[in-house]
């Protein structure tokens, strides 16, 4: 069987559920060595499991997005085992409570914005030379156009990280445009994960689309190439 990914290392945040844990088995089985993150060890290790019994391999970090201090040391380790990153998923989000803007608590909003924004852009700084020193690489970023574009209300946190998100990462792919580097933004159609569950409480996941699906289109997208740097790839949606 091909291994398109063969001899690729992937760091994917939020790699214990949802599209993270989707996304790491899919690149595993497509031959890439998975750098797992996550805050629970017991769900890194399961992960582990999982990715074995495919014929993957993973080394598990285990990892909270608000401690500053060790995200900035994930470039430098990791250089000194495996001196390249091929692929970097920024995929880990938190939700928030849904309220009005005028009740937000300071510790709520600093969490949403710390690991929706401030760690990206400190994974950013401190992956950026590994990404250059592989021949082609691709940092992809998980956006939510559902709500960027609409601003519902009760959302504005969550609204306001994904925003400044995109703009962050917009910023970061003019930077790359003569580099080895492609920087892209990804907005997957709304997905079967607890995220959505805890937002929408009522919904009938039954009908949305799996994050098994959306990370093979992910897989097959970074695989063949597909997009400019720059690109913001929309999955699923009309």
């Amino acid at each position: 069987m091909s291994k398109p990914l063969a001899n690729k290392t992937a760091l994917i945040t939020g790699a214990t559920r949802g599209l993270g844990y989707s996304l790491s088995l899919e690149f595993a089985k497509n031959g890439a060595h998975i750098i797992a993150t996550g805050r629970t060890v017991g769900a890194l290790e399961d992960l582990d499991d999982e990715i074995k019994k495919i014929g993957g391999t993973a080394t598990l970090v285990p990892l909270d997005l608000l401690e500053e201090e060790t995200l900035d040391g994930i470039g430098p380790s990791l250089f000194s085992k495996f001196k390249k990153l091929d692929i970097f998923v920024g995929n880990a989000a938190y939700l928030g409570a849904l309220s009005p803007t005028s009740h937000f608590k300071n510790a709520e909003w600093n969490k949403v914005l710390g690991t929706n924004l401030n760690a990206n852009w400190q994974l950013i700084r401190s992956l950026d030379p590994l990404l250059k020193q592989a021949e082609n690489s691709t940092a992809l970023f998980i956006t939510d156009d559902e709500i960027t574009e609409n601003s519902p209300a009760y959302w504005g946190p969550y609204a306001a990280s994904k925003a400044g998100l995109e703009a962050l990462v917009k910023s970061y792919a003019n930077e790359c445009h003569e580099t080895n580097t492609k920087v892209q933004l990804y907005s997957p159609c709304p997905m079967a994960t607890n995220l959505r569950r805890k937002a929408y409480p009522g919904e009938d996941q039954s009908n949305l689309t799996g994050p098994e699906e959306v990370a093979k289109a992910i897989t097959s997208h970074i695989i063949n190439n597909e997009a400019p740097n720059g690109a913001h790839i929309k999955f699923g949606q009309e």
